[in-house]
Protein backbone atom coordinates (compact mmCIF):
# COMPACT_ATOMS: atom_id res chain seq x y z
CA UNK A 1 0.00 0.00 0.00
CA UNK A 2 1.23 3.49 -0.87
CA UNK A 3 1.16 6.08 1.94
CA UNK A 4 0.69 9.75 1.07
CA UNK A 5 0.99 12.76 3.32
CA UNK A 6 -1.92 15.11 2.60
CA UNK A 7 -1.70 18.92 2.66
CA UNK A 8 -4.89 20.93 2.23
CA UNK A 9 -4.05 24.47 1.16
CA UNK A 10 -6.04 27.45 2.46
CA UNK A 11 -6.20 31.21 2.09
CA UNK A 12 -8.11 32.81 4.95
CA UNK A 13 -10.54 35.11 3.19
CA UNK A 14 -12.14 32.23 1.29
CA UNK A 15 -15.10 30.44 2.91
CA UNK A 16 -14.07 27.87 5.52
CA UNK A 17 -16.49 25.25 4.17
CA UNK A 18 -14.44 24.90 0.96
CA UNK A 19 -11.52 23.50 2.96
CA UNK A 20 -13.50 21.25 5.27
CA UNK A 21 -15.61 19.82 2.45
CA UNK A 22 -12.62 19.51 0.13
CA UNK A 23 -10.53 17.75 2.76
CA UNK A 24 -13.30 15.23 3.42
CA UNK A 25 -13.80 14.54 -0.28
CA UNK A 26 -10.08 14.01 -0.98
CA UNK A 27 -9.67 11.65 1.97
CA UNK A 28 -12.68 9.61 0.83
CA UNK A 29 -11.23 9.21 -2.65
CA UNK A 30 -7.82 8.18 -1.27
CA UNK A 31 -9.43 5.55 0.91
CA UNK A 32 -11.49 4.17 -1.98
CA UNK A 33 -8.31 3.87 -4.06
CA UNK A 34 -6.53 1.91 -1.35
CA UNK A 35 -4.09 4.71 -0.56
CA UNK A 36 -3.23 5.38 3.07
CA UNK A 37 -3.42 9.05 4.05
CA UNK A 38 -1.29 10.69 6.73
CA UNK A 39 -2.83 14.00 7.82
CA UNK A 40 -3.16 15.89 11.08
CA UNK A 41 -6.56 15.81 12.81
CA UNK A 42 -8.92 18.45 11.44
CA UNK A 43 -8.93 20.39 14.71
CA UNK A 44 -5.12 20.65 14.74
CA UNK A 45 -5.16 23.57 12.28
CA UNK A 46 -7.64 26.16 11.09
CA UNK A 47 -10.18 24.45 8.82
CA UNK A 48 -8.00 21.32 8.80
CA UNK A 49 -5.65 23.02 6.35
CA UNK A 50 -2.27 24.77 6.25
CA UNK A 51 -1.89 28.52 5.90
CA UNK A 52 0.05 30.18 8.71
CA UNK A 53 3.72 29.89 9.64
CA UNK A 54 2.73 27.99 12.78
CA UNK A 55 0.61 25.53 10.79
CA UNK A 56 3.42 24.96 8.31
CA UNK A 57 5.78 24.17 11.20
CA UNK A 58 3.22 21.81 12.70
CA UNK A 59 2.73 19.89 9.44
CA UNK A 60 6.48 19.80 8.77
CA UNK A 61 7.11 18.20 12.16
CA UNK A 62 4.26 15.76 11.56
CA UNK A 63 5.67 14.66 8.20
CA UNK A 64 9.19 14.50 9.62
CA UNK A 65 7.99 12.18 12.39
CA UNK A 66 6.48 9.87 9.74
CA UNK A 67 9.40 10.14 7.30
CA UNK A 68 9.92 6.38 7.04
CA UNK A 69 6.25 5.78 6.21
CA UNK A 70 5.72 8.46 3.57
CA UNK A 71 5.96 7.52 -0.10
CA UNK A 72 4.73 10.88 -1.40
CA UNK A 73 2.67 13.98 -0.64
CA UNK A 74 -0.62 15.12 -2.14
CA UNK A 75 -1.15 18.90 -2.06
CA UNK A 76 -4.83 19.71 -2.65
CA UNK A 77 -6.20 23.21 -3.14
CA UNK A 78 -9.94 23.58 -2.43
CA UNK A 79 -9.30 27.33 -2.75
CA UNK A 80 -6.38 29.53 -3.80
CA UNK A 81 -4.23 28.28 -0.92
CA UNK A 82 -1.17 29.85 0.65
CA UNK A 83 1.79 28.99 -1.54
CA UNK A 84 4.39 29.95 1.07
CA UNK A 85 2.90 27.69 3.73
CA UNK A 86 2.88 24.73 1.35
CA UNK A 87 6.45 25.32 0.16
CA UNK A 88 7.71 25.89 3.71
CA UNK A 89 6.04 22.72 4.97
CA UNK A 90 7.72 20.61 2.32
CA UNK A 91 11.10 22.29 2.77
CA UNK A 92 11.11 22.03 6.57
CA UNK A 93 9.88 18.43 6.53
CA UNK A 94 12.95 17.43 4.47
CA UNK A 95 11.26 14.25 3.26
CA UNK A 96 12.39 14.27 -0.42
CA UNK A 97 9.46 12.29 -1.85
CA UNK A 98 7.27 12.82 -4.92
CA UNK A 99 4.66 15.61 -4.61
CA UNK A 100 1.39 15.83 -6.56
CA UNK A 101 -0.32 19.23 -6.94
CA UNK A 102 -4.12 19.14 -7.27
CA UNK A 103 -6.61 22.00 -7.63
CA UNK A 104 -10.41 21.90 -7.34
CA UNK A 105 -12.42 23.31 -10.28
CA UNK A 106 -14.83 26.23 -10.03
CA UNK A 107 -18.41 25.92 -11.27
CA UNK A 108 -19.99 28.74 -13.37
CA UNK A 109 -23.12 28.78 -11.19
CA UNK A 110 -21.09 28.94 -7.95
CA UNK A 111 -18.87 31.98 -8.46
CA UNK A 112 -20.18 34.21 -5.67
CA UNK A 113 -17.98 35.20 -2.74
CA UNK A 114 -19.45 32.27 -0.81
CA UNK A 115 -18.32 29.60 -3.29
CA UNK A 116 -15.59 30.86 -5.63
CA UNK A 117 -12.35 28.91 -5.20
CA UNK A 118 -9.68 30.52 -7.45
CA UNK A 119 -7.73 27.24 -7.20
CA UNK A 120 -7.00 27.60 -10.93
CA UNK A 121 -4.78 30.59 -10.14
CA UNK A 122 -3.55 29.30 -6.79
CA UNK A 123 -2.08 26.16 -8.35
CA UNK A 124 0.13 28.29 -10.60
CA UNK A 125 1.36 30.22 -7.55
CA UNK A 126 2.08 27.05 -5.57
CA UNK A 127 4.06 25.57 -8.45
CA UNK A 128 5.97 28.83 -8.88
CA UNK A 129 7.05 28.73 -5.23
CA UNK A 130 7.98 25.05 -5.31
CA UNK A 131 10.10 25.74 -8.38
CA UNK A 132 11.84 28.59 -6.54
CA UNK A 133 12.45 26.34 -3.53
CA UNK A 134 13.91 23.56 -5.68
CA UNK A 135 11.16 21.14 -4.68
CA UNK A 136 10.29 18.65 -7.41
CA UNK A 137 6.60 18.01 -8.10
CA UNK A 138 4.08 16.34 -10.39
CA UNK A 139 0.90 17.71 -11.92
CA UNK A 140 -2.55 16.28 -12.53
CA UNK A 141 -3.44 15.69 -16.18
CA UNK A 142 -6.03 18.48 -16.07
CA UNK A 143 -5.14 21.80 -14.46
CA UNK A 144 -8.23 21.64 -12.23
CA UNK A 145 -10.13 18.42 -11.64
CA UNK A 146 -12.94 17.17 -9.41
CA UNK A 147 -11.63 14.55 -6.95
CA UNK A 148 -14.69 12.42 -7.65
CA UNK A 149 -13.85 12.20 -11.35
CA UNK A 150 -12.21 9.22 -13.04
CA UNK A 151 -9.56 11.60 -14.37
CA UNK A 152 -8.38 12.40 -10.84
CA UNK A 153 -8.51 8.77 -9.79
CA UNK A 154 -6.33 7.88 -12.79
CA UNK A 155 -3.91 10.63 -11.74
CA UNK A 156 -3.80 9.17 -8.24
CA UNK A 157 -3.06 5.66 -9.53
CA UNK A 158 -0.32 6.98 -11.79
CA UNK A 159 1.19 9.04 -8.96
CA UNK A 160 1.04 6.06 -6.59
CA UNK A 161 3.02 4.07 -9.17
CA UNK A 162 5.56 6.89 -9.42
CA UNK A 163 5.92 6.78 -5.64
CA UNK A 164 6.42 2.99 -5.74
CA UNK A 165 9.20 3.30 -8.31
CA UNK A 166 11.03 6.05 -6.42
CA UNK A 167 10.66 4.26 -3.07
CA UNK A 168 11.81 0.93 -4.50
CA UNK A 169 15.19 2.36 -5.50
CA UNK A 170 16.08 3.43 -1.97
CA UNK A 171 18.84 1.05 -0.95
CA UNK A 172 18.12 -1.35 -3.83
CA UNK A 173 20.47 -4.36 -3.88
CA UNK A 174 20.97 -6.38 -7.09
CA UNK A 175 22.92 -9.62 -7.42
CA UNK A 176 25.35 -10.47 -10.20
CA UNK A 177 26.29 -14.13 -10.55
CA UNK A 178 29.36 -14.61 -12.72
CA UNK A 179 31.18 -12.31 -15.09
CA UNK A 180 29.95 -10.57 -18.20
CA UNK A 181 30.25 -12.96 -21.17
CA UNK A 182 33.26 -11.90 -23.22
CA UNK A 183 31.22 -11.59 -26.40
CA UNK A 184 28.72 -9.14 -24.85
CA UNK A 185 30.38 -5.74 -24.58
CA UNK A 186 26.84 -4.33 -24.82
CA UNK A 187 26.12 -5.25 -21.19
CA UNK A 188 29.05 -3.26 -19.77
CA UNK A 189 27.99 -0.83 -17.07
CA UNK A 190 29.33 1.46 -14.35
CA UNK A 191 28.88 0.01 -10.89
CA UNK A 192 29.99 3.34 -9.43
CA UNK A 193 27.27 5.34 -11.19
CA UNK A 194 24.67 2.91 -9.88
CA UNK A 195 26.10 3.12 -6.37
CA UNK A 196 25.91 6.91 -6.54
CA UNK A 197 22.21 6.47 -7.38
CA UNK A 198 21.74 4.30 -4.27
CA UNK A 199 21.81 0.96 -6.12
CA UNK A 200 24.29 -1.65 -4.87
CA UNK A 201 25.49 -4.58 -6.97
CA UNK A 202 26.49 -7.67 -4.97
CA UNK A 203 28.70 -10.08 -6.99
CA UNK A 204 29.03 -13.84 -6.60
CA UNK A 205 31.62 -15.83 -8.49
CA UNK A 206 30.10 -18.54 -10.64
CA UNK A 207 32.51 -21.11 -9.16
CA UNK A 208 31.17 -20.37 -5.67
CA UNK A 209 27.61 -20.98 -6.83
CA UNK A 210 28.63 -24.28 -8.43
CA UNK A 211 30.49 -25.17 -5.23
CA UNK A 212 27.27 -24.82 -3.25
CA UNK A 213 25.54 -27.07 -5.76
CA UNK A 214 28.20 -29.79 -5.51
CA UNK A 215 27.39 -30.15 -1.81
CA UNK A 216 23.71 -30.87 -2.52
CA UNK A 217 22.12 -34.29 -2.81
CA UNK A 218 19.17 -35.19 -4.97
CA UNK A 219 17.10 -36.09 -1.91
CA UNK A 220 17.72 -32.88 0.02
CA UNK A 221 14.30 -31.41 0.95
CA UNK A 222 14.98 -28.00 -0.70
CA UNK A 223 16.00 -29.78 -3.92
CA UNK A 224 12.89 -31.97 -3.90
CA UNK A 225 10.68 -28.95 -3.22
CA UNK A 226 12.25 -26.98 -6.06
CA UNK A 227 11.83 -29.96 -8.39
CA UNK A 228 8.10 -30.03 -7.58
CA UNK A 229 7.87 -26.29 -8.21
CA UNK A 230 9.52 -26.66 -11.62
CA UNK A 231 7.17 -29.46 -12.66
CA UNK A 232 4.17 -27.41 -11.54
CA UNK A 233 5.45 -24.33 -13.39
CA UNK A 234 6.05 -25.74 -16.88
CA UNK A 235 5.58 -28.78 -19.09
CA UNK A 236 8.72 -30.92 -18.60
CA UNK A 237 7.72 -33.81 -20.84
CA UNK A 238 10.76 -35.20 -22.64
CA UNK A 239 13.29 -33.45 -20.42
CA UNK A 240 15.94 -35.80 -18.92
CA UNK A 241 15.58 -36.37 -15.17
CA UNK A 242 19.22 -35.49 -14.66
CA UNK A 243 18.67 -32.07 -16.20
CA UNK A 244 15.64 -31.43 -14.01
CA UNK A 245 17.65 -32.17 -10.87
CA UNK A 246 20.40 -29.86 -12.06
CA UNK A 247 17.86 -27.10 -12.60
CA UNK A 248 16.36 -27.68 -9.15
CA UNK A 249 19.76 -27.46 -7.45
CA UNK A 250 20.60 -24.35 -9.42
CA UNK A 251 17.33 -22.78 -8.31
CA UNK A 252 18.05 -23.61 -4.66
CA UNK A 253 21.53 -22.06 -4.91
CA UNK A 254 20.22 -18.86 -6.51
CA UNK A 255 17.52 -18.60 -3.82
CA UNK A 256 20.22 -18.90 -1.15
CA UNK A 257 22.21 -16.05 -2.69
CA UNK A 258 19.13 -13.82 -2.89
CA UNK A 259 18.12 -14.51 0.70
CA UNK A 260 21.55 -14.23 2.30
CA UNK A 261 22.40 -10.95 0.56
CA UNK A 262 18.88 -9.42 0.71
CA UNK A 263 18.66 -8.97 -3.05
CA UNK A 264 15.64 -7.79 -5.05
CA UNK A 265 16.87 -8.82 -8.51
CA UNK A 266 19.66 -10.85 -10.07
CA UNK A 267 21.62 -11.06 -13.34
CA UNK A 268 23.34 -14.34 -14.20
CA UNK A 269 26.20 -15.33 -16.49
CA UNK A 270 24.78 -18.02 -18.73
CA UNK A 271 26.59 -17.85 -22.08
CA UNK A 272 28.18 -20.42 -22.14
CA UNK A 273 29.93 -21.30 -18.86
CA UNK A 274 26.94 -22.91 -17.16
CA UNK A 275 26.21 -25.07 -20.17
CA UNK A 276 29.82 -26.23 -20.60
CA UNK A 277 30.68 -26.84 -16.96
CA UNK A 278 27.32 -27.61 -15.33
CA UNK A 279 25.17 -28.96 -18.15
CA UNK A 280 21.92 -26.92 -18.23
CA UNK A 281 20.73 -23.47 -19.21
CA UNK A 282 19.45 -21.47 -16.19
CA UNK A 283 16.34 -20.18 -17.97
CA UNK A 284 13.65 -22.00 -15.96
CA UNK A 285 14.79 -20.94 -12.46
CA UNK A 286 15.25 -17.41 -13.80
CA UNK A 287 11.77 -17.39 -15.34
CA UNK A 288 10.28 -18.59 -12.08
CA UNK A 289 11.99 -15.76 -10.19
CA UNK A 290 10.77 -13.11 -12.63
CA UNK A 291 7.26 -14.52 -12.50
CA UNK A 292 7.18 -14.06 -8.73
CA UNK A 293 8.41 -10.46 -9.11
CA UNK A 294 12.13 -11.04 -8.53
CA UNK A 295 13.53 -9.92 -11.90
CA UNK A 296 16.23 -12.16 -13.33
CA UNK A 297 18.28 -11.35 -16.43
CA UNK A 298 20.79 -13.35 -18.41
CA UNK A 299 24.26 -12.42 -19.71
CA UNK A 300 25.04 -10.71 -16.37
CA UNK A 301 23.10 -7.71 -17.66
CA UNK A 302 22.74 -5.43 -14.64
CA UNK A 303 21.24 -2.46 -16.56
CA UNK A 304 18.83 -4.92 -18.14
CA UNK A 305 17.66 -6.40 -14.85
CA UNK A 306 17.38 -2.89 -13.38
CA UNK A 307 15.09 -1.97 -16.30
CA UNK A 308 13.00 -5.04 -15.52
CA UNK A 309 12.80 -4.04 -11.87
CA UNK A 310 11.68 -0.50 -12.71
CA UNK A 311 8.92 -1.74 -15.02
CA UNK A 312 7.77 -4.28 -12.46
CA UNK A 313 7.50 -1.61 -9.77
CA UNK A 314 5.54 0.67 -12.10
CA UNK A 315 3.11 -1.98 -13.32
CA UNK A 316 2.90 -4.45 -10.45
CA UNK A 317 3.35 -7.20 -13.05
CA UNK A 318 6.32 -9.38 -14.09
CA UNK A 319 8.85 -8.00 -16.53
CA UNK A 320 11.02 -9.73 -19.13
CA UNK A 321 14.31 -8.97 -20.85
CA UNK A 322 14.20 -9.28 -24.64
CA UNK A 323 16.26 -8.58 -27.74
CA UNK A 324 15.05 -6.08 -30.31
CA UNK A 325 15.65 -8.86 -32.79
CA UNK A 326 14.06 -8.77 -36.26
CA UNK A 327 12.03 -6.73 -38.68
CA UNK A 328 8.56 -8.02 -39.51
CA UNK A 329 7.86 -8.16 -43.25
CA UNK A 330 7.93 -4.62 -44.66
CA UNK A 331 5.76 -3.17 -41.85
CA UNK A 332 7.87 -0.31 -40.50
CA UNK A 333 6.16 -0.05 -37.09
CA UNK A 334 6.38 -3.79 -36.42
CA UNK A 335 9.20 -6.10 -35.42
CA UNK A 336 10.10 -9.29 -33.56
CA UNK A 337 11.43 -9.60 -30.02
CA UNK A 338 13.16 -12.77 -28.90
CA UNK A 339 15.06 -14.50 -26.15
CA UNK A 340 16.22 -18.08 -25.66
CA UNK A 341 14.19 -17.84 -23.25
CA UNK A 342 13.79 -17.10 -19.57
CA UNK A 343 10.60 -15.06 -20.02
CA UNK A 344 8.19 -15.28 -17.07
CA UNK A 345 5.24 -17.59 -17.60
CA UNK A 346 2.89 -14.58 -17.39
CA UNK A 347 4.15 -13.46 -20.82
CA UNK A 348 3.27 -16.59 -22.77
CA UNK A 349 0.15 -17.82 -24.49
CA UNK A 350 1.51 -21.25 -23.57
CA UNK A 351 5.00 -22.49 -22.85
CA UNK A 352 7.02 -25.64 -22.26
CA UNK A 353 10.56 -26.58 -21.35
CA UNK A 354 12.96 -27.50 -24.14
CA UNK A 355 16.63 -27.33 -25.07
CA UNK A 356 18.34 -24.14 -26.23
CA UNK A 357 18.76 -24.51 -29.97
CA UNK A 358 21.38 -21.79 -30.46
CA UNK A 359 23.89 -22.91 -27.82
CA UNK A 360 23.25 -26.60 -28.53
CA UNK A 361 25.25 -26.27 -31.72
CA UNK A 362 28.45 -25.55 -29.78
CA UNK A 363 28.07 -27.30 -26.39
CA UNK A 364 25.73 -30.17 -27.30
CA UNK A 365 21.99 -30.56 -26.93
CA UNK A 366 22.34 -32.61 -23.74
CA UNK A 367 23.87 -29.60 -21.97
CA UNK A 368 21.18 -27.07 -22.91
CA UNK A 369 17.92 -28.30 -21.41
CA UNK A 370 15.99 -25.82 -19.29
CA UNK A 371 14.88 -23.09 -21.65
CA UNK A 372 11.21 -22.07 -21.93
CA UNK A 373 9.75 -21.79 -25.40
CA UNK A 374 6.51 -20.23 -26.55
CA UNK A 375 4.87 -17.16 -28.02
CA UNK A 376 4.19 -13.92 -26.15
CA UNK A 377 0.45 -13.36 -25.77
CA UNK A 378 -1.08 -10.36 -27.61
CA UNK A 379 -1.68 -7.25 -25.53
CA UNK A 380 -0.26 -3.90 -24.42
CA UNK A 381 3.30 -3.50 -23.20
CA UNK A 382 5.74 -0.86 -22.00
CA UNK A 383 9.41 -1.03 -22.87
CA UNK A 384 12.44 0.38 -21.08
CA UNK A 385 16.11 0.51 -22.03
CA UNK A 386 18.85 1.72 -19.68
CA UNK A 387 22.56 2.42 -19.84
CA UNK A 388 25.16 3.96 -17.55
CA UNK A 389 27.09 6.56 -19.53
CA UNK A 390 30.53 6.98 -17.98
CA UNK A 391 31.46 9.65 -20.53
CA UNK A 392 28.76 12.00 -19.23
CA UNK A 393 28.47 10.57 -15.73
CA UNK A 394 24.74 10.01 -16.28
CA UNK A 395 22.24 7.17 -16.18
CA UNK A 396 20.28 7.30 -19.44
CA UNK A 397 16.98 5.60 -20.23
CA UNK A 398 14.30 5.42 -22.89
CA UNK A 399 10.70 4.36 -22.36
CA UNK A 400 7.65 3.93 -24.54
CA UNK A 401 4.59 1.83 -25.24
CA UNK A 402 3.30 -0.56 -27.86
CA UNK A 403 1.45 -3.82 -28.20
CA UNK A 404 2.24 -7.44 -28.87
CA UNK A 405 0.25 -8.68 -31.86
CA UNK A 406 -1.09 -11.98 -33.14
CA UNK A 407 0.57 -11.60 -36.55
CA UNK A 408 1.64 -15.02 -37.91
CA UNK A 409 5.19 -16.14 -37.05
CA UNK A 410 6.81 -19.53 -36.56
CA UNK A 411 10.22 -19.60 -34.88
CA UNK A 412 11.94 -20.95 -31.75
CA UNK A 413 12.67 -19.70 -28.23
CA UNK A 414 10.48 -17.11 -26.54
CA UNK A 415 9.25 -14.62 -29.11
CA UNK A 416 6.56 -12.21 -30.15
CA UNK A 417 5.57 -9.78 -32.89
CA UNK A 418 5.22 -6.24 -31.60
CA UNK A 419 3.99 -2.90 -32.90
CA UNK A 420 5.37 0.45 -31.71
CA UNK A 421 4.21 3.64 -33.45
CA UNK A 422 7.23 5.48 -34.81
CA UNK A 423 9.44 2.39 -34.50
CA UNK A 424 12.00 3.59 -37.02
CA UNK A 425 12.42 6.82 -35.06
CA UNK A 426 12.89 4.79 -31.87
CA UNK A 427 15.48 2.48 -33.44
CA UNK A 428 17.36 5.47 -34.78
CA UNK A 429 17.44 6.95 -31.27
CA UNK A 430 18.66 3.66 -29.74
CA UNK A 431 21.48 3.32 -32.26
CA UNK A 432 22.50 6.98 -32.31
CA UNK A 433 22.74 7.10 -28.52
CA UNK A 434 24.62 3.87 -27.93
CA UNK A 435 21.99 1.83 -26.09
CA UNK A 436 22.32 -1.98 -25.89
CA UNK A 437 20.22 -4.42 -27.91
CA UNK A 438 18.45 -5.65 -24.78
CA UNK A 439 15.12 -4.11 -23.78
CA UNK A 440 12.87 -4.81 -20.82
CA UNK A 441 9.09 -5.10 -21.15
CA UNK A 442 6.04 -5.42 -18.93
CA UNK A 443 2.46 -6.18 -19.94
CA UNK A 444 0.90 -2.82 -19.13
CA UNK A 445 1.07 0.82 -20.24
CA UNK A 446 3.21 2.63 -17.64
CA UNK A 447 5.69 4.67 -19.70
CA UNK A 448 4.50 7.98 -18.24
CA UNK A 449 5.02 6.61 -14.73
CA UNK A 450 8.63 5.70 -15.47
CA UNK A 451 9.36 8.95 -17.30
CA UNK A 452 8.06 10.93 -14.32
CA UNK A 453 9.79 8.84 -11.66
CA UNK A 454 13.16 8.61 -13.39
CA UNK A 455 13.27 12.06 -14.94
CA UNK A 456 11.56 14.33 -12.42
CA UNK A 457 12.56 12.67 -9.15
CA UNK A 458 15.77 10.75 -9.85
CA UNK A 459 17.23 13.20 -12.33
CA UNK A 460 18.15 10.55 -14.90
CA UNK A 461 18.15 11.35 -18.60
CA UNK A 462 14.87 10.03 -20.04
CA UNK A 463 13.70 9.83 -23.63
CA UNK A 464 9.92 9.29 -23.71
CA UNK A 465 9.22 7.78 -27.10
CA UNK A 466 6.09 8.97 -28.86
CA UNK A 467 5.39 8.77 -32.57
Amino acid sequence: MVTLGVLIGNRGFFPAHLCTEGRQKVLQVLESEGIRALILPEEATRNGAVESLEEARKYAEFFKAHRDELDGVLVSLPNFGDERAIANTLRWAGIDVPVLIHAFPDQPDRMSINFRRDSFCGKISVCNNLYQYGIRYSLTTLHTVDPDSEAFRADLRRFAAVCRVVRSLRGLRIGQIGARPAAFNTVRYSEKLLERAGITVEPLDLSELLGWIRRMNDQDPPVQQKLEEIRAYTDTQGIPEESLYKLAKLGVAIDRFLQEKELKAVAIQCWTALEEFYGVVPCTPMSMLSNRLIPSACEADIPGVLSMYLLQQASGKPAALLDWNNNYRDELDKGVVFHCSNLPAAFFESQRMDYQEIIAGTVGKENTYGTLVGRIAPGPFTFCGLTTDEFSGRIRTYVGEGRFTDDPLETFGGYGVFEVPGLQQLLRYICANGFPHHVAATLNHVADVLAEALGTYLGWDVYRHQA
